[in-house]
């Protein structure tokens, strides 16, 4: 105050105690914060850079938990094809059961030549020439077809053994009765049970001819097991479909046609993008039997390869999950270091050290005490004048 008039001596010791006082504020400040940068004014270029490192932490830290889930999500999905697998190693298991059981049929279609001119044998099943140049058209009930010209010359057919190369396709088969005559049976009671031959007019002992079903002897027990191995084996398709359905985290399902887009930084413009699948049992190439495709072995083994081409799929797209996965959790890894690497660095430039806080706190407190009394013993003599004036 200017109408007080301090000696030199009394403002020199004042002014030490008040740059004492200060100090001693900044550092219970710094020791209550635990920081020697509180503010802007502290030490701007620390300050503005510690708070850039601690934004970007934040940012990364609330994109962690969007990893996460999406991890979740990709666990989700391997549980899922681990439980498809496992489903259709089952279904598997029913058809094997089914190709292990009894036939369903005792005897198959089969239709046989008349006599032909000279004794077919298996070297040679012309009957000497008489099918020479003749067309055998084979198509059973499922639609299949082969067409057979005999004959020794190119593309003609003169063995057995040619015969049923050709006849293959149709699910049929050749072979040479005891006395000589061309016999042909169905290889495939399900696709082939009826089937038709036709030809050329004078085709011999055949014409057109046609068997139907009633050529087949079927066995009533070995239908009933079938049937009974066909409704599992159905029931275990629809088991895949809901299951793949039920693979979902947080509503996102990569086994239902679901997307996902894993974002790593705060941009945004590091990301990956996972595309989802449908795996339901159609999709798969697996669909609902009837009796027919457990009735043979041909049959059984034609879903048995579906099963397998299933199998393949899965494993295809687990590793493509497992690879995704792998990349997710490799970059949430990563993210957490960063935080760790940022925070240490905004923590670097802003943190005060508390033991030499401490330290400075204890010489503040000596100093403010030796000030005070300096201040004391500087008003002394002014003490003097007033005992005198007394």
């Amino acid at each position: 105050m200017s109408e007080i008039t301090l000696t030199s001596a009394v403002r020199s010791n004042l002014l030490s105690l008040q740059n004492t006082a200060d100090l001693l504020g900044r550092t219970q400040e710094r020791l209550s914060t635990g920081k020697k940068v509180n503010t802007a004014l502290d030490n701007p270029s620390n300050f503005f850079t510690a708070q850039g490192l601690d934004s970007r932490a934040s940012d990364l830290s609330k994109l962690l938990d969007s990893v996460s889930n999406s991890v979740q999500v990709l666990k989700a999905a391997d549980a899922g094809i681990t439980g498809l697998q496992k489903l259709i190693d089952s279904a598997k298991s029913t058809a094997r059961s089914a190709l292990q059981s009894t036939n369903a049929y005792t005897t198959k279609a089969s239709v046989t030549s008349g006599a032909l001119a000279a004794a077919a044998t298996e070297d040679d099943v012309r009957g000497g020439a008489t099918l020479d140049t003749k067309v055998l058209t084979v198509t059973n009930s499922s639609g299949k077809a082969a067409t057979v010209t005999f004959g020794t010359g190119a593309g003609e057919v003169k063995t057995l053994a040619d015969l049923n190369a050709a006849l293959a396709a149709a699910d049929v088969q050749a072979s040479v009765t005891s006395d000589g005559k061309l016999s042909i049976t169905t290889t495939n009671a399900s696709g082939a049970d009826t089937f038709v031959l036709t030809g050329t007019a004078a085709t011999p002992g055949f014409g057109a001819a046609s068997v139907n079903s009633s050529a087949v002897t079927f066995d009533a027990n070995a239908q009933t097991t079938r049937a009974n191995l066909r409704k599992d084996y159905n029931e275990l398709l629809n088991q895949i479909t809901k299951l793949a359905q039920d693979s979902s985290f947080n509503g996102v399902n990569l086994l239902n046609g679901d997307d996902l887009s894993v974002i790593f930084n705060e941009k945004g413009n590091s990301k990956l993008d996972i595309k989802g699948v449908t795996f339901d049992a159609t999709s798969l190439g697996l669909n609902q039997i009837t009796d027919t495709d457990f009735l043979d072995g041909s049959s059984i083994n034609a879903v048995l390869d579906k099963l397998t081409t299933a199998t393949n799929t899965l494993r295809a797209q687990g590793s493509k999950f497992g690879s995704n996965l792998s990349i997710v959790q490799t970059r949430q890894e990563f993210s957490k270091n960063l935080i760790n690497v940022l925070s240490t660095g905004s923590a670097n430039l802003t943190l005060a050290d508390v033991n030499e806080e401490g330290a400075n706190y204890s010489a503040l407190n000596t100093r403010q005490q030796l000030s005070t009394t300096a201040l004391a013993l500087s008003g002394q003599s002014q003490q003097l004048v007033l005992q005198l004036l007394r």
